[in-house]
């Protein structure tokens, strides 16, 4: 299994004009060159534990922890057919996946309608076939960013 500080130290490290944010039990990219917005661009959050409205990955389980990368609407489709309708607060995606289900690259849960991907725990193999992943979503926050400034 990678760790979560490698996996944040990888996003630092090779993508320009990105800060680190941590909040409550998550650790998240964002892209904001120079703190041109308030917050910046998600381009990758790691949650380290179950939220009031996100609990159906068990994040609290020992060591686990859960990637999510929002990436473009065309490439959520071609891995998963299609795209879930927002589930009510508090509630999942209906979608066939285990959600708890380690090291497996899957929808996200809870924001899958907003075409975002996630995976528990990942191992090193796993983190290798995500960097493309990340790559798309760094250049979709930036297109996003040009769009708000």
């Amino acid at each position: 299994m990678i760790t979560i500080e490698s996996i944040l130290n990888y996003c630092t490290d090779i993508l320009d004009g990105v800060v680190l944010n941590k909040n409550w039990g998550e650790k998240a990219i964002f892209y904001n060159p120079q703190g041109t917005l308030s917050k910046g661009v998600y381009i990758l959050t790691i949650k380290e534990k179950d939220g009031l409205n996100d609990k159906s990955s068990n994040i609290n389980r020992e060591n686990v922890f859960r990637v999510n990368i929002g990436i473009k609407k065309e490439t959520f489709i071609k891995m998963f057919s299609y795209i879930p309708t927002r589930p009510p607060a508090g509630g999942i995606v209906q979608m066939d996946y285990d959600f708890t289900k380690l090291d497996t690259i899957m929808p996200h849960p809870v924001y899958a309608w907003m075409c975002w991907i996630c995976v528990l725990s990942p191992s090193s193999e796993t983190f290798e076939k995500l960097k493309p992943f990340i790559k798309e979503s760094y250049i979709y926050a930036q297109e996003k960013f040009r769009k708000r400034k």
